[in-house]
């Protein structure tokens, strides 16, 4: 659910002007509703838990990586504020040594 919201609001906010096109604000809007949902239930999921799977970092948060780091290149890089246990993950996750090299690579 989390990169089937994401994507599109990655496209419209990054790809899209890329190619020269504007951002499509409904498409962001839509998708940003769905993902916020998808974020609700994250948060309830790690109040109990360290990470998405349990109290082990998993395939489950690593899949998030490359998505959560385009995330941080949009106007909505600020969205995990709202979410206090979300942002914690999301900031254990970035001190990760393997994680530090995967955004190190994706930096222009």
């Amino acid at each position: 659910q989390y990169t089937a919201a994401l994507s599109p609001i990655l496209f419209e906010c990054l790809i899209h002007p890329m190619l020269g096109g504007a951002t499509n604000q409904k498409v962001v809007e839509d998708n940003l509703v769905k993902l916020k949902n998808v974020l609700n239930v994250y948060e309830a999921r790690l109040t109990k838990f360290k990470y998405l799977a349990g109290d082990y970092l998993s395939l489950a948060d690593l899949n998030h990586v490359s998505t959560t780091l385009c995330l941080g290149a949009t106007p909505h890089a600020s969205l995990f504020d709202a979410y206090p246990h979300v942002k914690a993950w999301w900031t254990d996750l970035l001190a990760k040594p393997s994680v530090q090299k995967v955004a190190a690579l994706m930096k222009p």
